[in-house]
């Protein structure tokens, strides 16, 4: 019976992590629907290639820095328990390369490559793992600190903070010190509008996501035993809730439709385990809501070019996840309790602070040393004939 447990966990989180993995091919798609023409085939290559950059990095630091666990040993070692440490290295490394998937999204279009392959090494070796080891490892007495004070540890069941937040708030300074796109906003105040390139690339890439997502959350039980539909249903509200929201306050736009269940997911990471489904329908309307809003807000008022609006979306919407666990959490409204809102605020804040701190320290020194951005003349010819040297549809551009 033990061995069938091992063998039957090890399925469970390998089941998970292909899935996580898939949803890189929501991220790369979702860019590729959303920037122009001239920038597809990068937003494409740089999925991939931040994903096994980061499997890199994951592997020889990262994984060691949240958990005290390397790899460095026989193959005989691995192998016990039905190789459980490593296909549990891998559904958690699927979600360590989200974080630069997501950063992908806000520098988009004016990003140099390499440069950005040097940040995601540092920040999926050291600054995310450093904080998930604290969260999900009990690393430096955090948790048994926060516990002390609120009555609680900080709840994070899927990472609406660890993860979401971290990439939503390590992108603001990323977008912040790359600057705005050339010409997107004039010096007479007008902004010039940058529409989806193809609405049904960026719909794919959410359903693609959407779907991969309920392996992000309901395999966070890491073993067959923790498995909850409860986490489940929560994640298919959530969703829904985002969704309808995004309707509503976008007025019906395809691309505010098709990240809304995106935010409503984000949201309910943290809680899924714990809320009631009315509950998490609504922490999902409200997350639409707050895509939408924040969305308009960073991009025309604020003259931020965040291209896929991915601090609104993750950044704000994580946050607002890590709070949302502490109040529809708790019994009071329908919740299974055990959470503190205390305890979400200290955490949540925390995970802000850390990735705004990193996200300035990491991009500050890449852009010192070797430049963060495309030059005007690459900009304006694109990223694909730039970098990679063919455009999306090659066949449609020669001259014949």
């Amino acid at each position: 019976m033990e061995a069938l447990k091992q063998g039957s966990d090890a399925l469970f989180i390998l089941l998970g992590g292909i899935m996580v993995l898939a949803m890189h091919a929501g991220f790369a798609f979702l860019e590729l629907g959303t920037v122009r023409k001239k920038n597809q085939v990068n937003a494409l290559v740089k999925i991939l290639v931040d994903f096994s950059v980061s499997t890199v990095a994951y592997f020889v630091i990262g994984y060691t820095v949240a958990y005290g666990t390397h790899f460095f040993v026989g193959a005989e070692t691995l192998a016990a328990k039905n190789g459980f440490e490593l296909v549990r290295f891998f559904f958690l490394l699927t979600f360590a390369a989200a974080i630069p998937a997501i950063i992908s999204g806000g520098i988009a279009e004016r990003a140099r490559f390499y440069p950005q392959l040097i940040a995601t090494a540092v920040i999926v070796g050291f600054v995310y793992p450093f904080f998930e080891g604290i969260v999900w490892n009990q690393h430096f007495g955090v948790q048994a600190w926060i516990k002390s004070l609120t009555g609680a540890e900080f709840h994070d069941f899927a990472g609406s903070i660890v993860v979401h937040a971290m990439g939503g708030w390590l992108a603001l300074p990323a977008v912040i010190l790359l600057g705005a796109r050339s010409n997107r906003y004039r010096k007479d105040g007008a902004v010039s509008a940058h529409p989806p390139s193809n609405i049904p690339f960026l719909a794919l890439g959410a359903w693609i996501l959407t779907v991969g997502w309920f392996g992000f959350n309901v395999m966070s039980a890491q073993t067959i035993d923790k498995i909850s539909g409860l986490v489940a249903v929560n994640s298919l509200m959530a969703m829904v809730g985002g969704t309808l929201a995004a309707l509503v306050f976008g007025k019906n736009d395809p691309g505010f439709v098709h990240n809304g269940p995106l935010a409503g997911l984000v949201a309910v990471c943290a809680g899924s385990d714990l809320m009631h489904p009315l509950g998490a329908l609504a922490v999902g309307g409200v997350a639409g809501g707050v895509f939408v809003v924040m969305f308009t807000l960073t991009q025309n008022k604020w003259k931020i070019d965040d291209v896929l609006g991915v601090w609104p979306l993750h950044g704000l919407c994580g946050l607002w996840g890590g709070i949302a666990a502490g109040i529809f959490g708790s019994t009071a409204l329908g919740g299974l309790g055990g959470v503190s809102m205390g305890a979400q605020l200290i955490g949540s804040a925390m995970g802000v602070g850390w990735a705004l701190l990193a996200g300035f320290i990491v991009y500050g020194m890449v852009k010192a040393a070797v430049g963060l951005r495309l030059s005007h003349e690459e900009e304006y010819e694109g990223a694909d004939l730039s970098i990679h040297r063919i455009g999306a549809t090659p066949d449609r551009e020669v001259n014949w």
